[in-house]
């Protein structure tokens, strides 16, 4: 049976909606770390946000890309929120499918929840690595420029 995926594409709901890809990167796993948020506006507008984390899992990287985005994102609590990642992991785990089990990413699963509950609505997609690059650039970027 085919895991439940999100109710994507949505039909226009009258308010606007933003689209955040994420990615979290670790040369090493765990090893030098950093997130890349890409937020883009239905009016074309773009912010991106990018840190370093130091020393990291991947999936740390991923999980603190999520928060990071959603906390970028509070100016937008009444609009439709589309969080995009390549982190099938993520996906899956924030979605009810997967059972998060490791403390560390289970403390950041807990706040990633908390923050999702002030916004009215926000969907977390999985999505090939191709279709996330800019993402991707932003997290290797921050972890260049920091070394």
């Amino acid at each position: 049976m085919k895991p439940k995926q999100d109710s994507l594409p949505f039909k226009k709901s009258g308010k606007d909606r933003i689209d955040i890809f994420i990615d979290g990167a670790a040369r090493g796993n765990p090893g030098e770390s950093g997130i890349g948020v890409l937020i883009r506006e239905e009016s074309g507008r773009e912010r991106e946000v990018k840190k370093y984390l130091g020393t990291r899992t991947n999936n740390q990287a991923e999980y603190t890309a999520l928060i990071t985005a959603l906390e970028s994102a509070h100016g937008h609590k009444n609009q439709e929120i589309r969080i995009f990642t390549d982190s099938l992991l993520l996906a899956n785990q924030m979605n009810g499918i997967w059972k998060v089990k490791h403390p560390e990413i289970k403390e950041l699963y807990t706040k990633a929840k908390s923050l999702i509950e002030g916004f009215g609505r926000v969907t977390i997609r999985h999505i090939p690595r191709e279709e996330n690059r800019e993402a991707d650039r932003l997290a290797n970027l921050a972890i260049d420029e920091y070394l």
